[in-house]
């Protein structure tokens, strides 16, 4: 009754867009470039990076954490607060529970991979919402439709053939490129520095693996009188008591020779880099690009107050783009609820305060202004009161 099945050709209204390309359906082979996937290899190098790079996973946890919680408002009392039961009951991805374990996963994807696809899971009859599913990218391929407005999830195959009912897909993506179906990853950029960190942080490690793990260099230099038989047999004898000296764990154990013997410590003459600035520099650049303040990550880098208030509302710009991403994908899941329910389809989003000291400014902002106008209003009378 609510949902209608797509044909192959999709179900697009037919409006012309002037700047897009006319008959893409027609030519041979068309359907590769109307078609998008997401590369796999690019997944699986976004993937790694995360979990390569701590900050960078980090970042984008508390980025997601950070979008915070929203109420739905409607019309009808009844229909709300069936809405707010909903949302806590639903289930999410066969293990889950909760509208807001759902958006996470879906911002987490939209975030790491610059694509997002959700579904709507109804009974069998159509009748009910029964959970919540967060698609993997590696399963669904995006394609257009009879327009170019319109965006068809397709299953990954060699047809491309599209979902019967897109009404419960909801695919979203990050800053697309103009006329192509592609979002773009908050990671795109960080692989060339994420890759020199990296060659530090293996280049500190096998530092510290020699120098925690030391390595001695013996040196036996015989005299010119002892033939070089000898010498060999009591350079072989050296080793072997050298190396049961070395390995004597559970009680001291000296090592005592005759003749001209020298013991260094390989590499110990040799100066460690300093990585302290080339790494900041690196995290500099990841940071920059998340658009996170150093502090939410751990890192303590010298900043003043004022520095730090402008970096967070740096940070809560781009926490409300995210929402504004986020809440047309709540709509449909509201609409879709509301719908089958009988009830009105007319709802508004409240987003919560970030946190606490956004409330605070936003009060001092308040105070401030009605200080100005009460002074305003004063000059104004006492200008009255002296004509």
């Amino acid at each position: 009754m609510f949902f209608k099945r797509n044909n192959k050709k999709g179900t697009g209204t037919g409006v012309l867009v002037q700047s897009a390309p006319q008959n893409y359906g027609t030519p041979p082979f068309s359907i590769l470039d109307s078609c998008h996937s997401i590369n796999t290899a690019e997944f699986e190098l976004y993937t790694a990076l995360r979990e390569a790079i701590p900050v960078v996973d980090g970042a984008i946890g508390k980025l997601v954490r950070l979008t915070g919680d929203f109420t739905v408002h409607c019309r009808d009392q009844q229909a709300e607060k069936g809405l707010q039961n909903f949302f806590q009951e639903i289930n999410v991805n066969g293990t889950g529970k909760g509208i807001m374990q759902f958006l996470c996963a879906y911002l987490d994807q939209l975030l790491t991979y610059g694509e997002a696809v959700g579904e709507i899971v109804t009974d069998g009859r159509g009748r009910e919402v029964t959970a919540l599913y967060n698609t993997s990218l590696k399963d669904v391929t995006l394609k257009r439709g009879d327009s170019p407005l319109e965006v068809l999830v397709c299953g990954k195959d060699i047809s491309c053939d599209a979902y019967p009912y897109q009404e419960l897909l909801m695919p979203t993506l990050l800053n697309p490129e103009p006329g192509r179906l592609r979002g773009t990853s908050v990671l795109k950029g960080l692989p060339f520095v994420s890759s020199i960190l990296v060659k530090i942080f293996n280049a500190v490690g096998t530092n510290f693996d020699r120098v925690g793990n030391i390595r001695f260099a013996v040196t036996y230099k015989p005299d010119a009188s002892v033939p070089v038989t000898n010498a060999g047999e009591q350079a072989a004898l050296i080793a072997d008591e050298w190396g049961k000296a070395m390995r004597s764990r559970d009680q001291v154990c000296d090592f005592v020779s005759v003749g001209d013997i020298s013991v260094k410590v390989i590499g110990a003459d040799n100066q460690v880099l300093d990585c302290d600035v080339p790494v900041r520099h690196m995290l500099e650049q990841i940071v920059a690009k998340l658009s996170i303040p150093p502090f939410l990550l751990g890192l303590n880098w010298s900043s003043t107050e004022r520095m730090s208030s402008q970096q967070t509302d740096i940070l809560t710009s781009e926490l409300e783009y995210y929402r504004s991403l986020l809440s047309p994908v709540i709509q449909r899941i509201c609409r879709v609820w509301l719908r089958l329910h009988g009830f009105d389809e007319q709802l508004e989003i409240e987003w919560s305060y970030i946190n606490l000291q956004d409330e605070v400014e936003l009060a001092q902002a308040r105070l401030y202004n009605a200080q100005a106008q009460q002074l305003e209003e004063n000059l104004q009378r006492a200008k009255e009161g002296t004509n």
